[in-house]
């Protein structure tokens, strides 16, 4: 805090003393005595001033941030995705396989894709609840690459047992996948780089739970049900124009 107010006391002295003395003038010591003292005098009598410098500087701040964090989401190549390729709206849940909200979450995700042919859904998958989440990433981003995820999120979705390699590989098989493939890219450095991604981009976000959802602008933690996500989407097509 005591770095922001120099930096905003030596701003505020250097605006003041653009407009108050020629370009080329310099001041001495005692001009700049009596300027400082000017400065301090007006802060003083005003500190909303100060008040308002800082929290216009944090909201600036926190406004880059966001803009960079989101920046990260819409990253998605890898990314497994439902929906149309093409659609014009982005959905990006942050998801584990292991989360009973991210599976209540699902109903109104697929309901939701099924009745908007415009929008594309992109699953982050976001393994942080156990080591066999880890394994259901991996997997679901290697489907991905085989074209067949959607069903192999279905299934993984819809299934009520434990998540187990077992299980994994169940619904791997009858989404048809190739087995050997899935099991061997599983556990490539592209697939994990994507993973890592999506970690970086939580971390950005300040998303730390599951289910988390991105449309546009607007971060959702937590689950919704179909008339918010309605909504939100409303909302963007309507920002969109």
């Amino acid at each position: 805090m005591l770095r922001i107010v120099r930096i905003l006391w030596a701003g505020l002295t250097l605006a003041l003393f653009s407009h108050a003395v020629p370009a080329q003038a310099d001041l001495n010591d005692m001009d700049k005595a009596a300027l400082n003292a000017a400065i301090k005098e007006y802060i003083e009598a005003n500190p909303e001033v100060l008040r308002d410098a800082l929290m216009d500087l944090g909201r600036r701040e926190e406004a880059a941030r966001r803009t960079e964090a989101l920046k990260l989401v819409r990253n998605d190549i890898g990314d497994p995705m439902m929906g149309n390729p093409d659609g014009s709206i982005v959905v990006y849940e942050f998801s584990d396989y292991n989360c009973g909200y991210c599976k209540r979450m699902f109903e109104p995700i697929r309901q939701l894709i099924e009745e908007d042919g415009d929008v594309r859904m992109v699953i982050k998958e976001f393994p942080i609840l156990s080591q066999s989440s880890m394994v259901a990433a991996q997997a679901a981003v290697a489907a991905q690459a085989q074209g067949v995820f959607p069903q192999f999120h279905i299934n993984m979705m819809t299934s009520r047992g434990a998540v187990s390699m077992d299980s994994i590989m169940d619904a791997a098989e009858d989404a048809g996948a190739d087995l050997d493939r899935l099991r061997r890219d599983m556990n490539s450095d592209a697939v994990n780089a994507i993973i890592a991604r999506t970690r970086q981009a939580a971390t950005a976000l300040e998303i730390s739970g599951t289910p988390g959802l991105v449309i546009g602008d607007t971060i959702i933690p937590g689950a919704i049900g179909i008339e918010q996500l309605r909504q939100v989407i409303a909302d963007e097509r309507a920002k969109q124009g």
